[in-house]
């Protein structure tokens, strides 16, 4: 059952348009995020979903009812900053309960209301202490804390994690996603971080230039971009020039600029044999083989990188013509060395080709 709508939505500075025709149904308890580089919109909407923001045209409903117009504290809406934006000189338990006092909530059902956050966010030793006497961690989830207990109808996080560090951030996401799982509330994530919107949303909404680009599961982002500018912005992307060759009913062949050939399934959009395009192939798509084969790309190492899971490699196929692939260090080709030769292939579903037209926008 959808609780938040938003209907061409749009938000205009003078000639800038911030935000442009941004139309998205939110369901009850779902977890979206708005995904997208710095500029893309994303805070924009979050702000004018919050009553930060007057738009400049669309409108917003939750629970069917038109709140575009309404104040702030008149949407029933819990707001999670990227600071927190905690009171320095307020307890834990002031902090949670500022939001509660003003909505003229008080004795018995305030401290129960109190309790119950705390509890929900594992700070219910913290409450006397202090902002400055919490960690990064701790102050983010009095921040949570704080929004949800007044019982809002829906959550907004704007970028919550940046501040935190790898590890830290990486353990506040599961905490975010088991909270808002328990709550059953529905949340919308803003952040420009991938790997958070992947792992934490049941669909992610992804922007550029203030236009929705795809609002899909993280799967069908992932394995099915809608554009050239979610097939380049998700995941680690190669992007190579190429020139197409043949067209059959199901497959495209382009030729790169060192003379190698690949295939991919047709894209939704039109080619035509001769048109410039853009190949786009993921790091980690490549499948490496001891041998060549015809379908196998020969190419020479050129670098090589260890970052972890994975390692990475520069290869060059020709002057001009140099990727990246990935693969596992524990893996037969996990310890390559600069100047041998390896052989690589991707199969063409993973292979997205976007016209020189789309690939500028």
């Amino acid at each position: 059952m959808p609780i938040l709508t938003l209907d061409k939505l749009e938000k205009r500075y003078g000639h800038f348009v911030a935000a442009s025709d941004v139309s998205l149904t939110v369901n009850d308890g779902e977890f979206v995020s708005l995904l997208g580089p710095s500029g893309c919109g994303k805070t924009t909407v979050l702000r004018m979903i919050a009553g930060l923001l007057e738009p400049t045209s669309g409108s917003i409903h939750i629970d069917d009812k038109d709140i575009t117009r309404l104040p702030s504290n008149k949407r029933n809406i819990g707001l999670v900053f990227q600071s927190y934006a905690l009171f320095p000189h307020m307890t834990v338990l002031d902090n949670i309960a500022f939001g509660l006092r003003r909505q003229g909530i008080k004795g018995h059902e305030l401290e129960q209301r109190v309790k119950t956050a705390l509890q929900r966010v594992r700070l219910h030793e913290h409450g006397s202490r202090y902002p400055r006497q919490l960690s990064g961690g701790q102050q983010q989830r009095v921040a949570v804390a704080r929004s949800i207990a007044p019982e809002p109808q829906v959550l907004l996080f704007d970028e919550p994690l940046s501040n935190l560090d790898a590890a830290l951030r990486d353990e506040m996401q599961f905490e975010l996603k088991r909270l808002q799982s328990e709550l059953g509330i529905t949340t919308l994530f803003v952040t420009h971080d991938q790997e958070e919107a992947m792992s934490m949303s049941d669909r992610v909404c992804v922007l550029a230039h203030g236009v929705v680009q795809q609002f899909a599961s993280p799967e069908a982002v992932y394995h099915r971009p809608a554009n050239a500018f979610v097939a380049g912005f998700i995941g680690k992307s190669n992007q190579l020039a190429a020139t197409v060759k043949d067209i059959t009913s199901t497959h495209t062949t382009v030729s790169l600029a060192s003379g190698h050939t690949l295939k991919a399934v047709n894209p939704a959009h039109k080619l035509l044999p001769g048109q410039s395009v853009n190949v786009i192939v993921r790091q980690e798509d490549f499948s490496f083989h001891p041998q060549a084969h015809d379908t196998a790309l020969t190419a020479t190492v050129a670098m090589r990188s260890f970052v972890g899971s994975r390692v990475q490699y520069a290869l060059t196929l020709g002057p001009g013509c140099e990727f990246i692939a990935s693969t596992s260090p524990n893996s037969n080709y996990g310890s390559l060395s600069p100047s041998s030769t390896v052989h690589v292939s991707i199969a063409p579903e993973r292979v997205y080709l976007a016209s020189a037209s789309e690939a500028a926008a």
